[in-house]
């Protein structure tokens, strides 16, 4: 035991508490770092993560200022957290989105079938915590443009058939590819593109706006 409460004294924790000579809720407060900081690297869910990060910059940020450093405690505050916070959302938010490239104009009404195929990539992504953002191009060129220059992760386009139609995607990197392979394939037709260039895409098919 006497052991062990040397270890703890001469740990940067066990230091923080003693040269602030904290009572007992500044130790409760101290002991929150430990605690919060385990919890943001064991989340899964990114969004959880910036919140338990802003959790821990504010518990930081008030141990500085039971210390007695204010100045520290002000910047810890301002920087690592809400500073921090924002670029790691913005961050999160951009990198966490699967970008969908149709032609536009999008039909006013959009068919049951385009409906149902959106609602089941947004049910394919969701456990990866991904949103869906569909982005529109005036032409099949444009699309095919887009996918190559790596604009867009996935490209869209209805072919027409005799009886009915289907959707065709495009898919420009293999993660995706076996993402989106969940897919029932009555919605759509899943082909993988090489963007280096390997595997050119031309419109070969009747398009049609979704």
């Amino acid at each position: 035991m006497a052991m062990v409460t040397a270890m703890m004294a001469a740990s940067p924790l066990g230091l923080v508490i003693s040269e602030a000579n904290m009572d007992g809720y500044g130790i409760v407060i101290a002991l929150l770092l430990p605690l919060t900081a385990g919890m943001v690297v064991t989340q899964v869910n990114p969004y959880h993560a910036l919140v338990i990060r802003g959790i821990l910059g504010a518990v930081a940020a008030l141990v500085y200022a039971l210390m007695g450093a204010a100045d520290v405690a002000l910047t810890e505050a301002l920087v690592g957290t809400m500073l921090s916070i924002t670029l790691y959302a913005i961050a999160v938010r951009s990198s966490l989105s699967l970008r969908l490239g149709i032609l536009a104009p999008v039909a006013e009404v959009p068919s049951p079938q385009w409906s149902q195929l959106l609602n089941r990539i947004r049910d394919v992504i969701r456990p990866f915590h991904m949103r869906l953002e569909l982005v529109p191009y005036p032409t099949s060129e444009a699309l095919a443009a887009a996918l190559q220059a790596k604009d867009i992760h996935v490209l869209c386009r209805e072919v027409a058939l005799e009886a009915n139609s289907t959707y065709v995607l495009k898919v420009r990197g293999r993660r995706v590819y076996h993402l989106l392979g969940a897919l029932p394939s009555e919605l759509a037709q899943l082909d993988w593109i090489d963007p280096a260039g390997a595997t050119a895409i031309t419109p070969s098919m009747e398009v049609t706006s979704p």
